[in-house]
């Protein structure tokens, strides 16, 4: 083996030789000063459709970002062909910090988290109070991944003329989610998207729920026409939506005042493998000081939780612990009990 004296000349110092060609391997990564800012609006087998000013551009992740990946609702930097002419691949070189982070897991045993979603401050649930049955722990899922990744909650019930909506309203009354309650007739003239366009207005919302429940329909009848995208029925065997949309996918309100929709795909699972029991209390910010005097590690609902004496003492009220509660402890429930 040769050795090197102190004095060793750059000269003398052997290069291994690049298979791949001449130019001399590199650490250094280029800055792309001139990469344009874009919104993802889907990703397909690879190609992420981008929103570039008024241009819709097809483009493909920078091997640099090596297993980061862009999921829709990401601000990225976009360089390449951006004319957004047929044929034609740019390539994402940056993701942007995001404001606020939708995951899900398969189950509560697996440890590989899917970012559904990023950057929407909202998340709309839609239920439908009879075919198919609601799911009460799947709404709770949602909820708890929702306070987890920084969005409001907003529920939305759906055919209310098959079955009275009372008894879900009283459930989640403690927890003061916004809700709107539509009937089937309300989503043929209209009524129902007039009513939900109202607490989407210039927010950036993504719709979750099982297959079923009218999510796209009610997506639909918010965007524009052309944007529409294919919705199905529910199986009268089995109770079950069909899967029609199998894609995320963001898509411009159908108004003037910049808000955004992302229809996701039907769901009969939510795992919550990847939540921190710690960041759902932050949604009951009055129960929030009285966890000071809690034991270290505390799961909140256990007997030496010091949240029992403090809402005791009146500084909250005993309905928003049992929500939180109830929230805390979906994961040892599966979305069916």
């Amino acid at each position: 083996m040769r050795r090197y004296g102190k004095h060793t000349d750059e000269d003398d110092i052997r290069q291994r030789p690049n298979r791949k060609g001449t130019r001399p391997r590199t650490t250094i990564r280029p800055k792309h000063e001139d990469a344009v800012e874009g919104m993802v609006l889907t990703v397909d087998r690879g190609r992420l459709t981008c929103l570039v000013d008024d241009r819709i551009v097809t483009a493909m992740k920078a091997r640099e970002l090596g297993r980061k990946a862009a999921v829709v609702g990401d601000r990225v930097s976009i360089v390449g062909d951006l004319s957004g002419e047929r044929d034609t691949l740019a390539r994402i070189v940056r993701i942007g910090e995001r404001s606020s982070v939708l995951r899900r897991t398969a189950d509560d045993d697996d440890p590989y988290e899917r970012v559904v979603v990023a950057n929407a401050d909202q998340l709309a649930i839609v239920t439908a109070l009879a075919d198919p049955e609601p799911r009460p722990r799947l709404i709770d899922r949602c909820l708890v991944a929702a306070y987890d990744g920084g969005l409001s909650p907003l529920l939305v019930l759906t055919k209310s003329d098959l079955a009275p909506p009372d008894a879900l309203l009283e459930m989640y009354g403690a927890l003061g989610v916004p809700y709107v309650v539509t009937t089937r007739d309300e989503f043929v003239d209209g009524v129902a998207a007039e009513r939900v366009h109202e607490h989407l207005k210039g927010r950036t919302t993504a719709f979750v729920g099982h297959s079923g429940v009218g999510k796209t329909t009610l997506v639909n009848a918010l965007v524009p026409p052309e944007r529409r995208r294919t919705t199905g029925v529910v199986n009268a065997v089995t109770g079950r939506g069909r899967h029609t949309t199998t894609s995320a996918l963001a898509l411009p309100l159908n108004d003037k005042e910049g808000g955004w929709v992302i229809d996701t795909p039907g769901v009969r699972s939510f795992g919550l493998h990847h939540v921190d029991p710690s960041r759902v209390i932050l949604a009951f910010p009055e129960l929030v000081p009285g966890t000071e005097n809690c034991p270290r590690a505390c799961s909140h609902d256990e007997q030496d939780c010091a949240l029992d004496a403090w809402v005791a003492e009146g500084h909250a009220d005993p309905a928003r612990l049992v929500s939180l509660r109830r929230l805390l402890s979906t994961r040892e429930r599966r979305e069916g009990d």
